[in-house]
């Protein structure tokens, strides 16, 4: 295990807003940052000591990244593989590129949360749309369809509620092959964020209460509104998952909570992740801080929740009513990550809001109308 000292430098593969946060964390404790991006003004760009603007698997851009670097990590999991692995030859890259791998592909992933000891809902894998045909019926309707390669934010897939249906994920399997889960009817959305150094020290933040739009985080809610049992339950799977995986820096494990309060595993994202970003300010460690902390070798802080929270996500369309309410809301954390064009569903920021009372919170967030 190496251990990375302020004025080293972290290198970040993907200058998106996650990015940013993390370079800004880095940066507070006196790290440089190299950032790789086929933006020139990306988001953690903008902060950055050193920028590399080129397409994420461009050979030549990964080298560089790795010669100016003395430890590299990245902000989300649509990097190219092969890319990753070599550099992992080349260059110190603590999280490897294995949990990419695994967490690029629906249909790995889903095994390796098996394979884990963590629950998840019954499920089939089809290359082909007859082969798919063949083999529903094991897990029955309605159930959903998803390529095993791509989409975020509902994209990629389907809910088919009957074997009439079935021809609608037809289109799917032009993409790659496809996984097809027993929908689950569940009462609420959380997420567990575990973090986790290379000598196997983890610790769970807060676990957040996951509000939805149009398939896009909307609200997360600090604790989560779940019984004590749930909790427990949730740690206690995202832990059984970051040590199968052997897991250095972050995994965002997304879960469903059915009626009788069990849990199922929904999915893996293997960095920082919108659920956690209230953690900036309601916590005494951030998931970024902690994340730059893990990869740099650093012992883990033990998380603690300041006071309950909301963060609510600030899309495109939410960014001119936004600014024009701004003065009157001073209790408000409000974080815009500098993206150039405020385009409708972008994620184009987040606000968190610390309170004493969510239920009204909740209600004074619906009632300034920035969110429709």
């Amino acid at each position: 295990m190496k251990t990375l000292l302020p004025g080293q430098t972290i290198g970040i593969i993907g200058g998106g807003q996650l990015g940013r946060m993390m370079g800004l964390a880095a940066k507070e404790a006196g790290f440089r940052i190299a950032v790789l991006d086929p933006t020139m003004d990306s988001p953690c760009g903008q902060i950055a000591d050193i920028r590399i603007v080129a397409p994420y698997n461009d050979e030549a851009a990964l080298e560089e990244l790795g010669e100016v670097s003395d430890v590299i990590t990245y902000e989300f999991e649509n990097i190219d593989y092969e890319g990753l692995k070599r550099l992992t030859q080349i260059a110190y890259v603590p999280q490897g590129a294995e949990l990419v791998r695994i967490t690029q592909n629906r249909v790995a992933e889903k095994a390796e949360i098996k394979a884990s000891g963590a629950p998840v809902a019954n499920y089939v894998t089809a290359e082909t749309y007859e082969e798919l045909t063949e083999n529903i019926d094991s897990i029955g309707f309605p159930c959903i369809v998803k390529t095993a390669f791509g989409g975020y934010d509902g994209k990629g897939q389907v809910k088919l509620d009957s074997r009439e249906e079935m021809i609608e994920a037809e289109h799917l399997f032009k993409h790659s092959a496809c996984i097809a889960e027993a929908f689950v009817p569940f009462s609420k959305e959380i997420s567990v964020i575990i973090q986790r150094n290379p000598e196997g020290e983890s610790y769970c933040l807060p676990i957040s209460e996951n509000i939805h739009q149009h398939h896009i985080l909307h609200e997360s809610i600090v604790p989560a509104r779940v019984h004590p049992s749930v909790i427990e339950k949730a740690e206690g799977a995202a832990k059984q998952i970051a040590d199968h995986l052997a897991l250095v820096g972050t995994l965002a494990v997304e879960m469903f909570v059915l009626d009788n309060d069990d849990i199922i595993i929904n999915e893996l994202a293997p960095r920082p992740h919108n659920s956690g970003h209230y953690s900036i300010e309601a916590c005494n460690v951030s998931q970024f801080h902690q994340h730059i902390r893990a990869v740099c070798g650093w012992p883990l802080r033990k998380p603690k929740l300041w006071a309950p929270s909301i963060m609510v996500n600030v899309l495109g369309e939410h960014v001119a009513p936004l600014k024009k309410v701004i003065m009157n809301y001073p209790d408000w954390s409000i974080h815009l990550y500098g993206k150039a064009e405020a385009k409708e569903k972008r994620k184009m920021g987040h606000i968190t809001i610390m309170t004493n009372d969510i239920e009204k919170t909740l209600q004074d967030i619906d009632s300034t109308g920035i969110w429709g």
